[in-house]
């Protein structure tokens, strides 16, 4: 990716956008823009968005004129633009879960080539072996029930619990004709109607037991009761007769001799007769029947058990039934499930050799999280804890996070949502970074060119963290595997990242001019702006400027008393010596406070009131064709002109007011008394708007002047304009 060209017209809010990153050309893989609320960065990140994304839904538009026809050609290196090769990272986006794309790179390539290959024949045999067992079974998820009804931890795979079963497998077992989820629904239905009807069923059980006490063949001794289940295991025992035929005989208890399978079958058979058409049995189980005639959901176990009511008796301990099903249904396929245990066991040792191996590798991941864990200051620690799953099972990486307090020894986990609720605003982004850190590290093994785009990715006054993130930005920076776009509208951000990045000529700031284009201008004010403008001092505009800055100093350094600080405060409020202070007197004070400008020579008429001196220059500005919307000292006189010219007018409508009076705050206490005083005027919109513009533009500083750059130039002549026509 050595140019990547970017032409857009009615994505969002940008009108028009048309520019080359010329990569290769400055040598560079990265692009600093510095985006003014309002101007372009939102909408710029979500059009790449919707480019990666790649579907109807996130194709960019103007959302408010749905009419105008948008454009988003983005080429690199003259062919459009991979859709996979865009990420887009916004630290306030809490839709992207990184642990999926952990699962990607958790161990090294020649671990997972091994895992795989033996997985390969594994789940070959799986999916023959689960086709056989759904044909016996009939269950919607054989492969989920059986984990299910087998596990006895969360790390068992389905070949641990088909080891395990193997071992209980007998040629002699009870056969099921019914359907699985007839009676084990995934629903729980059945096992909840058994449990609110437990009475009903309980009822039966006891009738079942007492036809026991009193039959000549089953009996009911406590929890060796012998009924009808154990008699069934015998006949199937001595089902082929090698048992009497060898010269043994049954004896029951009443002195009955039974010398062939066929004489203890009819007995059998005699007694649950007996028992099956029981009258009050029979009530007690249509007692549950009819609860069952109400429950539509339950019609096929209703089914079921009409055909065979001793499997209530089964029922009473459904979890165990429940296994006992499953095994009955493996022993229809007992070769079939023991050839399976036998695969996995012979594979088994390779396999936990893979896994100790990945444990004790240094692992990517692991970089990952421990760096994040040093670097941001945050109340949480981050964990993955089941590494070996991940290669094991190919299941999604497990993120924990441990949150703790200073106050408190012990850290407490906690998942996401609870985690999130209890984060700053600057942690949380902290938060949603990681998540892209992930994305990132899985994007390296890429083979397409990728392009990262940063959305204003440190939060303003998140000082601690903003450190954090631009480490990690120059690590991708140094790193050939990207090329990064990073837009904000923190100019500290701008400034810090700049500077650290060596991005001198790679640094843009955006403006939109009246036509909606967006226009990108080579980065300004990357160094203090102060240092620029004591340097810069013959420009007019940057004099004018720098009495707010000059102002500021002398209010850190000296008093907001001395002469010299009164003096430079007439030059932004109308005061008794409107008239009389001139730029002379001006450049004075500079050369006061700053010895480097005593040998300082200005071209400017220093006989002129300072007052008409700015004014004459706003006017100027006014008449300027292409106004550039970026520099500073347009606006920082824009907005001293309008402020002087709408104090001019309020005090020639308040002419018994004593001017000297007002110490502080002079312009919103002119304010207070021309609204006393003319209620119904006119011109409070007007003067409303030079309140509320221009204060953060006049009292600024070297080191925050943000609300300058946000603000649009276009704004400030529009208020410089009304202020003049106030009359």
């Amino acid at each position: 990716m050595d140019r990547l060209s970017v032409e857009l017209e009615n994505c969002y809010g940008i009108g028009k956008f048309k520019f080359d990153f010329e990569f290769s050309r400055n040598k560079s893989n990265t692009f600093l823009i510095y985006a003014p609320n309002g101007t372009m960065k939102t909408s710029f990140a979500k059009t790449f968005d919707g480019l990666a994304k790649n579907d109807s839904a996130s194709i960019p538009c103007d959302r408010v004129y749905k009419d105008r026809v948008s454009k988003y050609n983005v080429l690199n290196d003259d062919q459009p633009i991979l859709p996979e090769s865009i990420l887009v990272i916004n630290a306030e986006n809490d839709t992207v879960d990184g642990s999926e794309k952990l699962s990607s790179f958790i161990a090294s390539k020649e671990l997972k080539t091994r895992h795989d290959a033996i997985y390969k024949d594994l789940d070959v045999s799986k999916k023959e072996f689960i086709k056989r067992l759904k044909g016996v079974s009939r269950s919607n998820d054989c492969e989920g029930e059986v984990l299910e009804t087998f596990s006895e931890s969360s790390h068992d795979s389905f070949f641990d619990v088909i080891v395990r079963a193997s071992k209980l497998l007998s040629d002699k077992y009870e056969k099921y004709e019914f359907k699985y989820n007839s009676v084990f629904d995934k629903a729980d239905k059945v096992k909840d109607f058994l449990f609110k009807n437990r009475d009903e069923v309980e009822n039966y059980m006891s009738g079942y037991k007492k036809l026991l006490s009193e039959s000549r063949f089953f009996k009911d001794i406590g929890e060796k009761s012998f009924g009808t289940i154990q008699a069934n295991e015998i006949l199937k025992s001595i089902e082929d007769d090698s048992f009497f035929n060898a010269g043994h005989k049954f004896v029951l208890e009443d002195g009955t001799e039974v010398k062939d399978s066929a004489h203890l079958r009819t007995i059998v058979q005699h007694e649950i007769d007996n028992i099956v058409n029981d009258n009050l049995l029979k009530d007690s189980f249509n007692r549950v029947d009819k609860a069952l005639s109400n429950n539509a959901p339950l019609k096929e176990f209703k089914n079921v058990i009409e055909k065979d009511n001793l499997l209530l008796i089964e029922l009473k301990d459904y979890e165990g039934f429940k296994q006992k099903v499953w095994i009955s249904f493996l022993c229809e396929l007992k070769a079939d499930t023991e050839a399976l245990a036998h695969l996995y066991l012979s594979k088994k040792e390779e396999l936990e050799k893979i896994i100790n191996e990945a444990k004790t590798e240094s692992a990517l991941w692991k970089h990952i999280i421990d760096t994040f864990n040093a670097r941001f200051f945050v109340p949480f620690k981050v964990m993955l804890t089941n590494q070996d799953d991940i290669i094991l099972k190919k299941q999604k990486a497990n993120l924990e996070f441990h949150y703790f307090d200073n106050s408190e020894l012990s850290s407490v986990k906690k998942e996401k949502g609870e985690l999130l609720e209890v984060l700053s605003r600057g942690e949380r982004r902290a938060y949603f970074i990681l998540q892209f850190l992930f994305e990132i590290e899985s994007k390296k093994s890429s083979q397409v060119d990728q392009l990262l785009v940063f959305d204003d990715v440190a939060d303003s006054f998140d000082y601690k963290n903003k450190y954090a993130i631009i480490e990690y930005i120059n690590e991708l920076h140094l790193s050939d595997k990207f090329k990064i776009l990073i837009l904000t509208h923190n100019f500290d951000f701008y400034r810090t990242i700049s500077s650290r990045l060596g991005l001198n000529r790679k640094s843009f700031i955006a403006f939109k001019d009246d036509q909606r284009n967006i226009l990108l201008k080579d980065g300004l004010y990357r160094d203090d702006i102060f240092k620029s403008y004591l340097r810069t001092v013959k420009n007019p505009k940057v004099f004018i400027s720098l009495i707010s800055f000059v102002r500021n100093i002398i209010d850190y350094t000296d008093s907001n008393h001395c002469e010299d600080y009164n003096i430079l405060t007439s030059c932004l409020h109308v005061k008794e010596n409107f008239n009389t202070v001139s730029v002379g007197r001006i450049f004075e004070v500079y050369k006061n406070r700053f010895s480097k400008l005593n040998e300082t020579d200005i071209e400017i008429d220093l006989t002129m009131s300072i007052h008409e001196f700015i004014f004459k220059t706003a006017d100027e500005i006014l008449s300027e064709q292409n106004i550039d919307g970026i520099i500073l000292e347009n606006k920082i006189i824009l907005a001293i002109a309008s402020r002087l010219k709408a104090e001019q007018y309020m005090i020639t409508k308040l002419p018994n007011l004593d001017l000297n009076s007002l110490e502080y705050n002079q312009t919103r206490e002119l304010t207070k008394e021309y609204k006393k005083e003319h209620p119904n005027s006119t011109n409070h919109e007007i003067i409303g708007r030079v309140n509320l513009m221009t204060p953060e533009n006049i009292h600024v500083n070297s080191f925050m002047y943000e609300p300058l750059l946000d603000m649009s130039v276009l704004h400030l002549i529009d208020t410089y304009k009304k202020a003049l026509s106030l009359n």
